[in-house]
């Protein structure tokens, strides 16, 4: 799930387009993960082989089979945080 608000930041942050595809992937290092040691990168992609995704004016935002095992059967929460005016992941 994204807010309006978080998708706004991405949209005008990585200057995307419609029919733009973003990855949610894991990656190695950075802080505030789901699995210490481990954080959550984007990329501008295009799906391989997608595993979960939300579509939001005409923008694709999807996570890969490959790295489903990082949010072991939690949803991915994403809002905007005020105070740091960045987006905020979440795992319930």
């Amino acid at each position: 799930m994204m807010t309006d608000e978080v998708f706004s930041w991405y949209k005008e942050e990585l200057d995307l387009n419609e029919e733009t595809s973003v990855r949610f992937f894991v990656r190695y290092g950075g802080i505030g993960g789901q699995i210490p040691g481990f954080s959550l990168g984007i990329s501008e992609a295009e799906p391989d082989n997608m595993h979960t995704s939300t579509k939001m004016k005409g923008i694709t935002f999807f996570i890969e089979e490959d790295d489903v095992w990082y949010f072991e059967g939690k949803d991915l929460i994403i809002t905007f945080d005020e105070q740091l005016k960045e987006p905020r992941f979440t795992y319930q």
